[in-house]
């Protein structure tokens, strides 16, 4: 059985340091909504509505994403089905409105030569973030957990962020700026021994199955070695050059320009129409 196993062992390794070795993982992606309504007496949505808004705006957050790589390159990609993301509760209608991201957006990574490219858009002007991968300090685990049939384990890291949120108090729309440290969970498995993973993510000794900063879960549901059908893994051409540093500046311009949009209206009309900012 020993024996059995370590040839098992040794043809996977083959298998992934193959030329034309290519891998497809199909992750789910949750976000935690970070609209809440507080008890703004001017406002004329109904608790029932508060909830159910609540309710879509936690389904619209869930999305399926594409993993395509092979033993240096990866592509990252939403799985589109539907078209924007526009629903109905009561009379209001909600936009979602995305700096950053969106289903047009895919990213790209050279993990040998330690650089990305990210295809994305702000308010429907394209970009295209060239910039260096930087190295995570991940703190290693012994701790392990099945996901599927793949035996993982975890690694951590801290980091500091800048958040920014929008509430109405008063019929006054205030926004608020703080800092906190953040602790994202990586799990990985060193059965597929690649340093690939999903998003912004890489850089352990196997593939990420499944990542939570506190706010974004994603988790991996399958996974398919060398498919019949394969992906090309291309890097993206279209947009305006720039850098991560610079695409943050204009992200966040943006977001400040919406932002006092919004207060120059004493907040959002919470009876007609709903328009909300939702990062990534």
């Amino acid at each position: 059985m020993k024996t059995l196993l370590t040839t098992f062992a040794f043809l996977m390794v083959v298998s992934f340091n193959a030329q034309n070795f290519q891998g497809k993982a199909i992750y789910k992606t949750s976000r935690k909504s970070n609209v809440k309504f507080g008890n703004d007496k001017k406002s004329t949505m109904s608790d029932e509505m508060k909830l159910k808004l609540q309710a879509r705006l936690q389904k619209m957050n869930q999305k399926t994403y594409n993993l395509d790589f092979n033993k240096y390159e990866s592509v990252y990609k939403q799985d589109v089905a539907l078209g924007a993301p526009r629903t109905q509760v009561g009379g209001a209608q909600i936009k979602m409105i995305s700096f950053g991201g969106g289903s047009s957006a895919f990213l790209y990574k050279n993990i040998k030569e330690k650089r990305y490219a990210k295809q994305t858009e702000i308010q429907g002007k394209r970009f295209l973030i060239k910039d260096q991968i930087n190295k995570k300090d991940w703190v290693m685990s012994s701790e392990t957990k099945n996901i599927g049939k793949y035996t993982c384990y975890k690694a951590t890291y801290t980091k500091e962020v800048e958040n920014k949120k929008m509430t109405l108090v008063d019929g006054k729309s205030e926004i608020k700026t703080t800092k906190e440290k953040v602790t994202t969970t990586a799990w990985y498995t060193p059965e597929i021994p690649l340093s690939h993973g999903p998003d912004n993510y890489q850089g352990l000794p196997g593939l990420i199955l499944e990542i939570n900063d506190g706010k974004t879960t994603i988790v991996c549901t399958e996974i398919i070695i060398n498919p019949s059908e394969k992906t090309a893994i291309t890097e993206p051409k279209k947009g305006k050059v720039v850098s991560q540093k610079k695409f943050n500046k204009i992200q966040e311009e943006k977001s400040n320009e919406l932002m006092e949009k919004f207060k120059s209206r004493n907040g959002m009309d919470l009876g007609n129409g709903i328009n909300i900012k939702m990062g990534g």
